[in-house]
């Protein structure tokens, strides 16, 4: 995994951009290190993709400094950047053969064409479709497409590669595979990837570091496992899937623990800086949760009635809901389902040690 402390390759510094009077990105800071993999995530409009075309020289900063390599980039045309992307449209030219396709950023670039042939070929082959250089693209499959893109960014050796939704558009088997392929393929380069989707699993898989975005502004950089365990505000929290969020009164701190008190009960949380007194607000992962039919002598316990479930391959996220109407959910493996006899409105009990809880204050 790629050190976010190496030498910085893409920074963005008080970067703003607006659009008459919509503020799509406002005043993002970022540095990216070379051959990093950084994945920007968030819900539509959020301003990941702005962010990917500034990168990309197709939008100009209203406001700040984008430096690529330690140069300037702000007004310098796209054409002139060695910043390929790779389009969720993939935006593959249909009147072309795959290798004509691989081979059109090397003839703007006036590579003689012995050269392009040899070198597009090499990056088919790489990318496991060498047999389908002459094959028209608009006869490929979604997967095969996908490939003669990636290698048609990828056979100018870019610094940077930058990458819109990419794996959107292709079945899920086809995601997985793509996935391997792009993590290969990225490691095996040290090409810096910034890469942005809405997807959280394809981020969380494959990422160095995780941008989460809202509103224009970063709501937390970090690696896939600090986002996922420890959101730093509620948006973060609720975006990243199954968390379980409580806001609560301290009512007494002692020995490195603390009483909060809720709606749905009273729970106990390490302390950390928590004050007696204190409003606080902390989350527990879904898949931290324990469920049985029996109250347990855990810290942390609350009786539930099963709502409904939610069945994902082998994953399965139970709906409870708790007397005073909170919500609760428990994430577990199907072949955990299995063993334990439920139905909708059947009554639980849900338990939790004060470790797994994260405080997020300041939400």
């Amino acid at each position: 995994m790629s050190n976010p402390q190496s030498e910085p390759l893409v920074e963005l510094e008080s970067v703003v951009k607006r659009f008459d009077d919509f503020v799509a990105v406002k005043s993002m800071d970022l540095t990216i290190g070379k051959g990093e993999f950084v994945a920007i995530m968030g819900p539509s409009g959020c301003g990941k993709t702005t962010t990917l075309r500034m990168l990309a020289g197709l939008e100009q900063p209203t406001e700040g400094e984008i430096r690529i390599g330690g140069e300037l980039m702000n007004d310098v045309p796209p054409h002139d950047r060695d910043t390929p992307m790779v389009w969720q449209s993939l935006a593959l030219f249909p009147f072309l053969n795959a290798r004509e396709n691989v081979e059109f950023g090397l003839k703007m670039r006036k590579v003689p064409a012995a050269e392009r042939k040899k070198r597009a070929l090499e990056w088919l082959d790489r990318l496991g479709i060498g047999e389908f250089a002459e094959r028209n693209v608009a006869t490929l499959s979604g997967g095969q497409r996908q490939r003669v893109a990636l290698a048609r960014s990828l056979v100018t050796e870019p610094k940077l590669l930058l990458l819109d939704e990419p794996l959107s558009a292709l079945d899920a088997h086809l995601v997985i595979r793509m996935q391997s392929v792009l993590t290969k393929l990225q490691r095996e380069l040290g090409i810096t990837f910034v890469y942005v989707t809405h997807s959280q699993s394809e981020a969380f898989a494959m990422a160095d570091r995780v941008v989460i975005m809202s509103q224009g502004e970063i709501a937390q950089i970090g690696s896939s496992r600090d986002i996922y365990r420890e959101p730093a505000n509620r948006f973060v929290a609720e975006f990243v899937g199954r968390n379980n969020i409580i806001s609560g009164k301290v009512v007494k701190v002692t020995k490195g623990k603390a009483e909060v008190i809720a709606a749905s009960g009273t729970y106990v949380v390490e302390a950390g800086d928590l004050l007696e007194g204190q409003e606080t607000t902390f989350v527990i992962s879904a898949d931290l949760v324990q469920i049985t039919r029996e109250a347990t002598k855990s810290e942390n316990s609350v009786q539930c009635s099963l709502i409904s479930e939610e069945f994902i391959g082998s994953v399965v996220t139970l709906f409870l809901e708790a007397a005073d109407g909170t919500e609760f959910k428990v994430q577990l493996q199907e072949r955990e389902l299995s063993t334990l006899d439920h139905g909708a409105g059947d009554e639980f009990y849900l338990s939790w040690p004060a470790k797994s809880a994260h405080i997020i204050d300041g939400a």
